[in-house]
């Protein structure tokens, strides 16, 4: 029986690494990015309407996964007409073509479309985005639930994956000081969100694809976190907990190395709920606590 295509676009970052290796076992998956960093990636600019055209043509997909995106919050703020013309208009591109070749459509939207006036959001909040990057894929998020029908647009948390090659995140971050011999470790304890292993995220996309039951989803890890506990979680993986001291701090203008360094604005709180989810029995999501230690005992355990 022959496979079932999937074009990627936007598959050489964490996320896509997790999708590509759960999705090829199974599917004939066509993988692209802007970044051809790896051997079963080829070039895609989601940004070239007539490139993803012919790229549609030519493979003749059975679904469309859109992962493309800047995602680089202080690049978004700084370039906002570059965000809005990968994240929106790249989504546009896509969205459009699925719609003419009648091709379902996944589209990975994010937490940061809300404004953190709530502790928790489910799928039926609604978004009021604070920064260029929030509101461009919003704006995207409501043009393909808008113009397509077959679609699944599916919200990820703080996303966690990628290892030491493509881990650019927070998990990276406080790995990378403990590698460098630090013995004191900052971490924000005012932010709140829900660490999402890219891994888990993948799979448990693979399992609502399966479904007719298309629609949003938030697809989060279960619980909440703020940087603090992600990072005392990593040190107390890693046994280092009584070694290293973790220093509790805060967003706020008495933080000068988090308010000079991150200076898009921010949402107190992009906690997800997996409400939809839950509902149609579809939710495979562990604990964040879980996700983590599978994520540092496959891929950091040994660098430190």
């Amino acid at each position: 029986m022959q496979k079932k295509r999937i074009l990627i676009t936007g598959c050489g970052g964490m996320l896509g690494q997790a999708v590509y290796e759960r999705f090829s076992t199974d599917y004939d998956v066509k993988a692209t990015d802007i970044d051809v960093n790896e051997p079963w990636l080829s070039y895609l600019d989601v940004r070239d309407h007539a490139a993803v055209e012919k790229a549609m043509l030519s493979f003749k997909p059975d679904f469309v996964f859109h992962l493309a995106a800047l995602t680089d919050l202080e690049y978004c703020e700084a370039h906002p007409d570059e965000a809005y013309k990968t994240n929106t208009l790249g989504t546009e591109n896509v969205a459009l073509l699925a719609k003419e070749f009648d091709i379902p459509m996944v589209y990975i939207s994010t937490a940061g479309i809300f404004d953190g006036q709530k502790d928790q959001y489910h799928d039926y909040d609604t978004p009021n985005p604070l920064s260029h990057y929030g509101k461009s894929k919003y704006y995207a998020e409501l043009f393909v639930r808008q113009h397509l029908t077959k679609y699944f647009v599916v919200r990820a948390g703080w996303m966690m994956g990628g290892g030491k090659k493509k881990d650019k995140k927070f998990v990276a971050k406080i790995v990378q000081q403990i590698k460098a011999g630090k013995k004191e470790i900052f971490a924000v304890t005012d932010l709140y969100g829900t660490p999402t292993y890219t891994h888990h995220f993948a799979q448990n996309l693979h399992h609502i694809i399966q479904t007719r039951y298309y629609g949003l989803y938030n697809m989060v890890s279960g619980g909440g976190a703020t940087r603090y506990d992600v990072a005392a979680e990593i040190l107390k993986i890693l046994k280092l907990d009584s070694t290293i001291q973790l220093v509790p701090t805060t967003t706020d203008k008495t933080s000068t190395f988090f308010s000079q360094t991150y200076t898009a604005p921010r949402p107190r709180s992009e906690q997800l709920l997996n409400l939809r989810l839950n509902h149609r029995d579809l939710n495979t999501m562990q604990d964040w606590r879980v996700a983590l230690r599978e994520y540092i005992e496959r891929d950091w355990i040994h660098e430190v």
